[in-house]
């Protein structure tokens, strides 16, 4: 089977393509969205699967999700399996249940039968879904959630908060301005209505209210 790996992580690429050469498989491996798109241009399809990164540069965002919605748009039926170090539901919905498709926690790679299990399935055109995927798609979520009021941006702030980096920390691994990342905070306090005060801990408000819409954070 040819296999196309997208993963910005040089270790966690490496490892894939050896897990998945070792199989037997045919395997070409990119580091980003932009490259990942280049190596399926519109025409004959190259590979039989596609394994992608959910987050990965250009803008370390959900850039490895978009790339994959728009070459199963480019190559109907191009089975992907998605892999992320966190439970992110809100762009894959409607995508849970088409043939060929899958969504799993990098974490699962390292139960190396289960993986290539995994993806034997999604290209013979079954769905590989994480457990705990599946428990935040069927979580009930409240319409008046104040956090559906941040942007993509301030989500990721506030979920690497929660994971208990410094803003110096999330400035990093979001590689931004530590400046820009107080922004972000800022405008977080303001959307969840947190309000300044003599003893107040907004940032662990926020994280809390973080924590409680997402069950943990995955």
């Amino acid at each position: 089977m040819r296999v196309l790996v997208a993963e910005d992580s040089a270790l966690f690429r490496a490892g894939l393509v050896r897990l998945l050469a070792d199989a037997g498989h045919e395997v070409t491996a990119v580091p980003d969205a932009d490259r990942l798109r280049a190596a399926l241009p519109p025409g004959p399809r190259p590979v039989d699967l596609v394994v992608a990164d959910v987050r990965m540069p250009p803008s370390m965002t959900d850039d490895g999700m978009q790339a994959a919605r728009e070459l199963r748009a480019r190559h109907p039926g191009l089975p992907v399996l998605l892999l992320s170090q966190h439970v992110e539901t809100g762009h894959v919905a409607d995508l849970v249940g088409e043939p060929g498709f899958g969504y799993l926690l990098k974490d699962r790679v390292l139960h190396e039968d289960d993986f290539l299990d995994a993806v034997g399935r999604v290209a013979r055109g079954g769905s590989a879904l994480d457990p705990l995927v599946v428990a935040a798609l069927v979580r009930p979520r409240r319409d008046d959630d104040p956090l559906h009021r941040l942007s993509p941006r301030e989500r990721d702030v506030l979920e690497l908060v929660a994971q208990g980096r410094s803003n110096a920390a999330v400035a990093s691994a979001l590689v931004l301005a530590e400046r820009t990342v107080e922004t972000h905070m800022r405008s977080i306090f303001d959307k969840l209505g947190l309000v300044e005060s003599p003893g107040s801990h907004r940032r662990v408000l926020a994280v809390l209210a973080h924590l409680t819409r997402t069950g943990g954070g995955g």
